[in-house]
């Protein structure tokens, strides 16, 4: 028999009652039921109930184990009585009863409990993240991971792509985000970088004439955390073809995700039909370029029905060049107590509120008040058929600009009695952000937001350039290396009018893939720098194996990227990206079991010729 295992604790069923058989793994509990000791015990694959009696030579040593003790147990397997069937498990059917004992690996008092679903702080989670994987749901979690990519990688070869890997330590190049320097140590004062991603690699591996490029690339950016995204490093299945179009890269990437979420979505909804909307609508209709489609809102402009009307707020500042008032329609809100809700919401957001009306049906009060009657003569009048009560305005903004024109916005958002509509006004840039966050309150409060469904969109016609409000100053917006729509000729007009071959891919609210059809023409790489400020010898000097490689017959070529943490993190139904990640650093980059980042020694920083110097206050 081998020295650990005969089976695993998932193999055991009634056709093996009778056998001797040999299990390793830990204690996950132990139950004394009347001197008869039952422990579950678990290793990678499952759970198998084993037992023992003072009958049994081994009594005295398992009455010593405890939770997360590493055992090897010898013994014989049993029926289960049939009232004692536990059908969740699969190996419910059975229990195995304990001849012989050895523990492989006491353990002291845990810092905290494997077994259960108990709450623990992050900083104790990462620190003993050892401990924290050996949970049910983090076993769950990293399988997923593993065998996500590994169907990725599947997806891909079958698509006629070959990976191929790309530099770790390289030149620091400016992909959007801070690099982490390497020093050298046999070029002093020279640093080397960790890429941000293979960006300018697969680009050059396009020019060498590799048709199918992909990678499931480790990249590393020196970026605040965020819930969805890791401070440090994270993974990407990154993917570039040669002679290619935009929509030749939708219908490469789409089978390989829409299947992936199919195989492990969990039965959820996968969208077939992807839309393609541009970067301007998705900032109009949803207040962000990563949409959550399975919210049905759309934003509206409703500028013209508050110009030079009695709400004063408004009227005003449409009279400024670049402002506009937007409505968020909220179909079932029509309550005070939602839109008060809300208007609570935009303040926690910064804003002084946001305004608001709802429509209800109308009152015999406010037709009495209209008419000049009393209510019981309305009353009469609905009753006989006369009067029919129809739908009313209410709220501050409804009084302030009258029924006519809340009776325009109410056709316009398509709504009636029973729902509400929210306002905010100013220059778009401004206000966006907190009206895609209202926007997703809304949808979520009122139950609009479709759940168990993955909604998938594409975002194009991103706009390359962006103008500095203090300053003036033109820079890039988005990125650098993207082609611009119209080539060169697009180049000689206004840069805020230029849109590039860029796009994102969006689902439930969260960016998956980046990707764009490249410049890979010398001429227009430069004049697209020059128009963000970055003379002929700085890109050389920055870019230069590429712009040099765009010498010398460069192909049309266009790729992606999807964020592999991202992916899983949505197909486990987990809120934070580090929940999907095997050993992630905290909220401040910083890795509480491995003691990360160090101080170096004496003699590391001779070797670099490095020197710290105290930062001061």
């Amino acid at each position: 028999m081998h020295a650990y295992r005969s089976h695993t604790c998932a193999e055991l069923t009634k056709d093996n009652v009778g056998e001797k058989v040999r299990l390793s793994g830990w204690v996950h509990r132990v139950r004394d039921h009347g001197g008869i000791l039952f422990i579950d015990l678990r290793d990678h694959y499952g759970v198998t109930q084993v037992l023992c009696d003072p009958d049994s030579a081994a009594f005295a040593d398992v009455e010593k184990v405890r939770s997360e003790w590493c055992i090897r147990i010898d013994g014989e397997v049993k029926a289960r009585d049939p009232e004692l069937i536990n059908p969740k498990l699969p190996t419910g059917e059975v229990e195995v009863f304990v001849r012989e004992i050895e523990v492989l690996g006491a353990s002291e008092e845990l810092p905290l409990i494997v077994f259960g679903d108990q709450e623990y702080p992050e900083e104790t989670r990462l620190r003993y993240r050892y401990l924290d994987l050996r949970r049910e749901v983090m076993q769950k979690n990293m399988t997923m991971r593993s065998d996500v990519v590994a169907s990725i990688r599947r997806r891909m070869w079958d698509q006629g792509f070959r990976e191929y890997q790309t530099p770790i330590i390289t030149a620091s190049s400016p992909e959007g985000a801070r690099d982490f320097l390497v020093p050298s140590r046999l070029h002093p004062g020279k640093f080397y970088a960790l890429p941000q991603a293979p960006q300018q690699f697969k680009q050059l591996i396009m020019a060498s004439g590799f048709d199918k490029y992909f990678q499931v690339a480790p990249c590393f950016r020196d970026e605040d955390p965020r819930a969805d995204r890791s401070p440090t490093d994270f993974y990407q299945l990154d993917l570039e073809m040669s002679f290619v179009e935009q929509q030749d890269v939708f219908d490469t990437i789409q089978p390989v995700l829409e299947g992936i979420f199919e195989e492990f979505g969990g039965g959820h909804k996968v969208d077939k039909h992807w839309p393609q909307i541009s970067y301007k609508d998705a900032a109009l209709w949803y207040g962000t370029d990563k949409p959550d489609l399975r919210n049905p809102i759309k934003m509206q402009v409703v500028s013209d029905h508050f110009r030079g009307s009695g709400f004063a707020i408004f009227a005003k500042l449409l009279e400024q060049d670049g402002t506009e008032i937007r409505a968020i329609p909220a179909p079932g809100g029509g309550s005070r107590k939602f839109c008060d809700r809300m208007n609570s919401f935009a303040q926690k957001e910064g804003l002084p509120g946001m305004g608001y009306i709802f429509w209800r049906k109308q009152s015999p009060d406010s037709i009495a008040q209209e008419r000049g009657i009393t209510v019981k003569e309305v009353n009469a009048l609905v009753k006989s058929g006369e009067i029919t009560l129809g739908n009313e305005a209410a709220g501050p903004l409804a009084k302030n600009i009258g029924p006519e024109r809340t009776e325009a916005i109410r056709q316009q958002l398509g709504l009636g009695v029973g729902d509400a509509a929210f306002f905010l006004g100013g220059k778009p840039k401004v206000f966006e952000a907190v009206a895609g966050r209202a926007r997703t309150v809304i949808g979520d409060e009122l139950g609009l937001t479709e759940q168990n469904r993955f909604a998938f969109a594409w975002i194009v016609d991103f706009p390359i350039y962006e103008k500095d409000e203090e300053t003036g100053e033109v820079d890039f917006e988005h990125n650098p290396f993207s082609m611009p729509q119209g080539g060169m000729d697009a180049l000689n007009g206004d840069p805020l009018d230029v849109l590039g071959y860029q796009y994102d891919l969006a689902c439930n609210g969260y960016e998956l893939v980046s990707g764009a059809i490249r410049n890979h023409k010398p001429e227009i790489m430069l004049k697209a720098f020059e128009l963000a400020g970055y003379g002929e010898d700085e890109v050389k000097e920055r870019f230069g194996a590429l712009y040099q490689a765009f010498h010398y017959g460069a192909p049309p070529h266009g790729g992606c990227a999807a964020g592999i943490d991202r992916i899983v993190m949505l197909l486990a139904d987990q809120q934070n990206i580090r929940e999907v990640i095997m050993f992630p650093m905290n909220q401040r980059a910083e890795d509480l079991m491995m003691n990360a980042p160090s101080d170096p020694t004496n003699e590391q920083l001779r070797e670099l010729s490095l020197r710290v110097v105290e930062q001061q206050d």
